[in-house]
């Protein structure tokens, strides 16, 4: 690595450190003496409190108490970050309640009217191809902060405009076409579901329960989430619905090939028969059989309360 990399990387190795010895630096990036005492002054012209201890043992040190120093970051790794926060953009809420303006102004006040103008021509030709999230989530950062603590919580669910009560503990948090979804243990059901964070319309911490143990997660995380009462479907596509699957798709279901024939293999629990019939229901005409019977049947049955409203208005 060259200078700029190696100081970058030492301001990052050295922060969390009281002391180091001259032979730390030239052991961990192979550098001479000389080339280490260069490298001392040039951290603390960048603003790194470093004082020195002389005597036999002597040694050098990090005034406590000190903030992280200025870490210079290249060209690409500038665009990068600033490309990151461009996919906020999208996000009606995130896990912290950032502004996206006043953080992409913060971030353009640090860097040069060059850069500043490579970034605006930039931006103008790519595009990025992503959902919007209208609806707010509330409770993101609660979801968050419970999750990392292992807190057990009450939450009401609204689905189909009513309302149910769950006692649950957050696994993990993930964000699918702008929607934040968060992954939960049910402590009525003993299994884990899956959550829409923005329906979560209140959430208060449950003392009486105990948090569910590490291993215990991660042996349900390798579990599917397929309920015994679940049924199995087999959907035949042509080329085109290949391309709808691969832009929206979800866990319960996957694509192969049969004799080059592209098919949705999966299934669906009990009560999820609205969502999966509403989600075959978009590929149209690009779908050429469905398996089973049953959910042609649904799928059929709503088609034709949709067509019996357009009828009717």
């Amino acid at each position: 690595m060259n200078k700029s990399e190696r100081i970058n990387d030492m301001i990052i190795y050295l922060n969390n450190k009281n002391f180091f010895n001259l032979s730390d630096l030239m052991e961990k990036y192979n550098i001479s003496r000389s080339t280490a005492l260069r490298d001392i002054k040039s951290l603390e012209s960048l603003g790194m409190p470093i004082f020195s201890e002389h005597g036999r043992y002597g040694r050098y040190g990090i005034l406590k108490n000190r903030l992280l120093s200025p870490i210079i970051f290249t060209v690409d790794e500038m665009y990068s970050m600033y490309f990151a926060m461009l996919t906020l953009q999208g996000y009606q809420s995130t896990p912290f309640y950032l502004d996206f303006l006043k953080l992409k102004k913060k971030f353009e006040s640090c860097i040069s009217e060059e850069h500043k103008n490579n970034l605006y021509k930039m931006k103008n030709v790519f595009r990025f191809a992503s959902t919007n999230q209208i609806v707010d989530s509330i409770f993101l950062k609660d979801i968050l902060h419970s999750a990392i603590n292992n807190h057990v919580n009450d939450i009401t669910y609204m689905r189909s405009n009513a309302y149910y009560s769950y006692t649950v503990q957050f696994i993990n948090i993930s964000s699918s076409f702008g929607q934040w979804y968060v992954t939960a243990y049910n402590y009525d059901s003993a299994k884990l579901q899956v959550f829409r964070c923005d329906k979560i319309i209140s959430l208060s911490t449950n003392e009486n329960k105990q948090s569910i143990d590490i291993k215990k997660i991660e042996a349900l995380l390798e579990v599917n989430f397929k309920n015994e009462d679940s049924t199995d479907f087999e959907i035949e596509i042509t080329n085109k619905g290949v391309d709808i699957f691969l832009k929206e798709n979800y866990p319960s279901m996957e694509l192969i090939y049969d004799n080059e024939k592209p098919i949705i293999k999966g299934y669906y629990n009990q009560k999820e028969e609205n969502f999966i019939s509403n989600y075959f229901i978009s590929y149209g005409k690009e779908i050429i059989s469905i398996k089973p019977l049953e959910l042609k049947n649904i799928i059929k049955e709503k088609m034709k309360e949709n067509l019996d409203y357009f009828n009717r208005i």
